[in-house]
């Protein structure tokens, strides 16, 4: 008895074959289909298989296969983008002098071009930064212990790493990365809702500032004699 084909008829009458998804994209489809959905719920636990089943086109089962729980799902869904975003960051920090010493010029151009790509990221990520930070306290607290924190202090270690070899002792290298990104932050927020934020000027200011300091000091005028 031949073999009967799969897949819907051709024009010719004959079956044309649907191509099948590897598992490696299926399992990216399935994370995609509950970013998606752990995003507009804005809640985990409210946000079930079945859910994240309905925004990919796919059935539970097919989740379970690939996925031992919601929370693996929503582990490697959510948390590991922002973490591996971070850690691209840090990367392109650990090498900033590599091709070119860093001068006065480059140091700001190095700097504004680190804020561009930290508020471009934060940006693009802030539906999932929300969720993870101020969503499942547990959630949030082994984020932001393993991945978040980890991170600032690793970029805070490169740039130490870059003033020795320049012959300068960072003293505060962990809290600066984290007014760094703090800033970031506050500035990809401003232009994710603000659509009369001027994101050009403030990485600008923010860039001099940060590096020159953002007030100038002052000095208690003389009393006249």
């Amino acid at each position: 008895m031949p073999k009967q084909s799969t897949g819907s008829p051709g024009g010719d009458g004959s079956a044309v074959r649907t191509p099948r998804l590897t598992a490696e994209a299926r399992k990216s489809s399935i994370l995609k289909a509950a970013r998606k959905a752990f995003s507009e719920t804005g809640d985990v636990n409210g946000t079930t298989i079945k859910v994240i089943a309905e925004h990919g086109g796919i059935s539970e089962g097919i989740i379970y296969r690939h996925f031992e729980s919601k929370d693996q799902l929503f582990y490697e869904a959510v948390v590991e983008p922002l973490r591996e975003a971070v850690d691209k960051l840090v990367a392109a920090s650990e090498v900033v002098d590599r091709d070119e010493p860093l001068s006065r010029e480059r140091q700001l151009e190095t700097l504004e071009g680190l804020y561009r790509q930290l508020i471009s990221t934060l940006e693009e990520l802030l539906p999932l930064l929300g969720l993870v930070l101020f969503g499942d306290p547990k959630v949030a607290k082994r984020f932001y212990k393993e991945s978040f924190a980890v991170a600032m202090d690793r970029l805070g270690d490169a740039w130490r790493d870059v003033e020795r070899r320049y012959g300068f002792e960072f003293e505060s290298p962990d809290i600066s990365a984290r007014a760094v990104m703090g800033i970031a932050l506050t500035l990809a927020l401003e232009s994710h809702h603000n659509n009369r934020f001027d994101l050009d000027r403030a990485v600008t200011l923010a860039t001099r500032g940060t590096i020159e300091g953002f007030f100038p000091p002052f000095l208690p005028k003389q009393k006249p004699g």
